[in-house]
C-alpha cells in the first residue's frame, strides 16, 4: 500500500522550563521534496508539506504559465514513485493531446526551497510572468469584513495549531467567507495549492475573490494572484518593494499588516470600503 502523506511528524525532545528539564513528545511540520513531472519528463522539485499535492502541481503549472486552462490537464497521478523513498513524493501530469507547453519554460529546471519560490529560476529575466493582466476593477470589500479575516484563517489552520510552523493561504469571497484554506511550510506552495484547487474546480479567473496569506506579501505571491485573476491580496505581514511596484503597475489591491483591527493599503485603495 502507498504511504499516506503526513502533514505532521512526531519526535521526542527535551524541554527546558525555568531550570527544569523533561522529555516530551513534540509535533513537527512535515517537509519533504515533491517532484512534478510532465509525462515522464522531470520539471520541478519543491520542498513542501505533504498533502493536496495534485492541487500544488496544478497551481504551480498554472501560475508559472505552463498551462492556461483546466481542460489542458488530462490527468494528475499522485504517489507514482517507484521506490519506497519516493512514495507520495511525485506527481505526474498528463496534458491533453495536441497541447504543448512553451519548450523554453519546460527547460527552466525549477528547484524551489520551501522558503523561496523564485530562487530556482534560471535567471532574473524568467521571474516575471507574461500572463499578467489587471484584475477585476469592480470588486470591493468593506474594511470591517477585511479585519475579521485573520481570525477566521487562524481558526482554520489545523496543522499550524499543532506545530506553529506552517504558512497558510485562503481564498475568500466578498462576504468574508473562506472558500478554501491550505497550509504548507512554503508560503508560495500554500498559494499554489489554493489556486490549484480553484483551477481544478473550474473557478479561474478568480474575479471575485481575495487571496489571504499568513506571511508576508512577496513579489511571487502577488504575481501568482494576478495570473489567477485575484483583485485583492491581503497579508498579515509586510509586502516587499517589488510586490508593491507590481501591484501598483497592474492595479491589484495589496494590503499588509492585516491584524489587530488595523491594516495598511499599499496599492488599490479604491477596492476597500474604509467607512465605519
Amino acid at each position: 500500500m502507498p504511504r499516506q502523506p503526513r502533514s505532521i511528524d512526531l519526535t521526542q525532545v527535551s524541554e527546558w522550563n525555568d531550570g527544569k528539564v523533561h522529555r516530551k513528545q513534540d509535533c513537527l511540520a512535515a517537509e519533504e521534496p515533491l517532484e512534478i513531472r510532465i509525462g515522464n519528463e522531470p520539471l520541478s522539485v519543491t520542498m513542501r508539506t505533504p498533502g493536496h499535492d495534485a492541487e500544488l502541481a496544478a497551481g504551480f503549472l498554472f501560475t508559472e504559465g505552463l498551462l492556461q486552462r483546466r481542460e489542458q490537464i488530462l490527468r494528475l497521478e499522485e504517489n507514482q514513485g517507484r521506490s519506497e523513498a519516493n512514495r507520495g513524493n511525485l506527481v505526474r501530469v498528463e496534458l491533453a493531446p495536441g497541447f504543448a507547453p512553451d519548450p523554453d519554460k519546460l527547460r527552466r529546471n525549477f528547484f524551489a526551497a520551501s522558503s523561496c519560490g523564485i530562487c530556482g529560476k534560471a535567471s532574473i529575466d524568467s521571474v516575471r510572468s507574461t500572463a499578467l493582466h489587471p484584475p477585476n476593477p469592480d470588486f470591493k470589500i468593506s474594511a470591517q469584513t477585511l479585519i475579521a479575516l485573520p481570525d477566521s484563517l487562524r481558526k482554520s489552520q489545523a496543522v499550524f495549531g499543532h506545530t506553529g510552523a506552517l504558512h497558510a493561504a485562503a481564498l475568500v469571497d466578498a462576504n468574508g467567507k473562506l472558500l478554501v484554506v491550505r497550509e504548507d511550510i512554503g508560503r508560495h506552495n500554500a498559494v499554489d495549492k489554493v489556486i490549484g484547487w480553484a483551477l481544478l474546480d473550474n473557478r479561474i479567473p478568480l474575479r471575485d475573490s481575495i487571496l489571504l496569506v499568513s506571511g508576508r506579501g512577496g513579489f511571487e505571491i502577488v504575481q501568482k494572484a494576478i495570473v489567477a485573476g485575484v483583485p485583492i491580496v491581503a497579508s498579515v505581514s509586510a509586502p516587499s518593494s517589488l510586490a508593491v511596484r507590481l501591484a501598483r503597475e497592474l492595479h491589484l489591491t495589496l494590503v499588509g499588516f492585516l491584524r489587530d483591527r488595523r491594516f495598511v493599503i499599499y496599492a488599490g485603495d479604491e477596492r476597500i470600503g474604509t467607512g465605519c
